[in-house]
């Protein structure tokens, strides 16, 4: 299986004034592609080029796994984003509510993780299997889909993904991202869940790849009788 580079679901210019076409240009046509390269050439004559992405993550270790969770995650990463504004689901917003007192208090603890995870990594809106959002850090290239967990929504924090627009000056990107997120994907994503597709906007995907599929398989389940 040859796992391809994403097509973005917007122009690189799209999400300017907050994240400049040309970060965009070197996060997602060199770092983000990198990986996806990469991981063809180490998977080739191996058990792994058969495994959808998913799978690689839950199974492979260093190199392998490296490179296939930054696909996924950087994947989820621009498939979270949108230029268009946005507003959480009824349903989301009852849970942000329920689970961090309002939308500001979450929006302050998100954004304050994000600032203090040391060095390079992710700051996800996760939801545990109990129905509980929480806010979980990963290093590096870790991600909650290797410990069975579902991401909602996710953060980049390399510094490759602002320091071009922001040098190191992390917390002016995190406001610009939080500008940015695309609230129909958290909702519809949390819908996926709780297979409650009021939850969502029930929007498909609109690319072939993993996370797509991922996604796309989640909205589905919506509509599937228990």
């Amino acid at each position: 299986m040859q796992h391809v580079l994403m097509t973005l679901p917007y122009a690189q210019t799209a999400l300017e004034p907050y994240i400049s076409a040309e970060t965009v240009a070197f996060h997602y046509g060199k770092h983000h592609a990198g990986y996806v390269n990469k991981l063809n050439g180490l998977i080739e004559d191996t058990d792994f080029a058969k495994l959808p992405l998913e799978q690689i993550i839950k199974q492979a270790d260093g190199a392998i796994f490296n490179n296939a969770a930054q696909v996924f995650n950087h994947d989820f990463y621009w498939h979270g984003l949108s230029s268009a504004a946005s507003e959480p689901s009824v349903e989301l917003s009852d849970l942000i509510d329920r689970d961090f007192g309002s939308m500001q208090r979450f929006k302050e603890a998100f954004l304050a993780a994000a600032a203090g995870l040391f060095g390079s990594g992710w700051t996800w809106l996760v939801i545990t299997q109990e129905g509980k959002l929480t806010i979980e850090q990963t290093s590096n290239a870790d991600t909650p889909v290797r410990h069975g967990r579902t991401p909602l929504v996710t953060c980049d924090v390399w510094e490759h993904a602002y320091y071009i627009d922001c040098r190191n000056a992390r917390p002016d990107y995190l406001e610009n991202w939080w500008k940015l997120v695309n609230w129909e994907f958290v909702s519809d994503n949390l819908a996926g869940v709780t297979n409650d597709p009021i939850a969502g906007y029930s929007q498909p995907c609109n690319d072939d790849n993993e996370v797509c599929d991922y996604v796309d398989m989640m909205q589905e389940n919506e509509h599937t009788p228990s």
